[in-house]
């Protein structure tokens, strides 16, 4: 696994929450807000998209999960993002702050086999390298425009600074 660590800083985000069962929700979920932020032109070349499970299935009932789908708004504040949204608004946007940090990265396909081998993968490599995860940050998968048109998704695990 070519895992590189990233210092990923705190940046604005706009997000649709989905709560229920992990799945073909949360697609549909990052589908909506990707139509919302092209609506409001924030799908530009720089766009970063974070789908970002909140709750491990394993601890949490499936009816109970919450994945946010979400979109970077680089250069403003939760406070200024929803401000400027104002006559643009969408009920089910919410805005909210990114905490940034120290993450180990790993690229992938963008396929429910590779992300599942990868994360199966992940946390032992991790663990093997001496890494301890940091379990106040979420963990996170990354997309880029470049990496949606070819296929690629980035795993972004917090892990405490050494």
């Amino acid at each position: 696994m070519n895992i590189q660590l990233e210092k990923i800083p705190a940046t604005a985000i706009a997000y649709v929450r989905q709560t229920g069962p992990y799945g073909p929700a949360n697609a549909r979920a990052m589908e909506h807000l990707k139509q919302w932020a092209l609506e409001n032109e924030l799908l530009a070349g720089s766009a970063v998209l974070f789908g970002i499970p909140m709750d491990n299935p394993a601890d949490t009932a499936p009816e109970d999960c919450r994945y946010d789908a979400c979109i970077s708004l680089p250069g403003a504040s939760a406070q200024e993002a929803s401000a400027a949204a104002g006559n643009r608004a969408d009920d089910s946007i919410r805005y909210g702050l990114l905490s940034g940090g120290t993450y180990a990265i790993l690229t992938i396909e963008h396929t429910a086999e590779a992300v599942a081998r990868a994360w199966d993968g992940l946390i032992p490599a991790l663990q093997g390298s001496g890494r301890q995860l940091d379990p106040m940050r979420p963990v996170m998968e990354r997309y880029t425009g470049e990496m949606i048109r070819n296929h690629l998704c980035q795993l972004c695990i917090p892990v405490q600074q050494q």
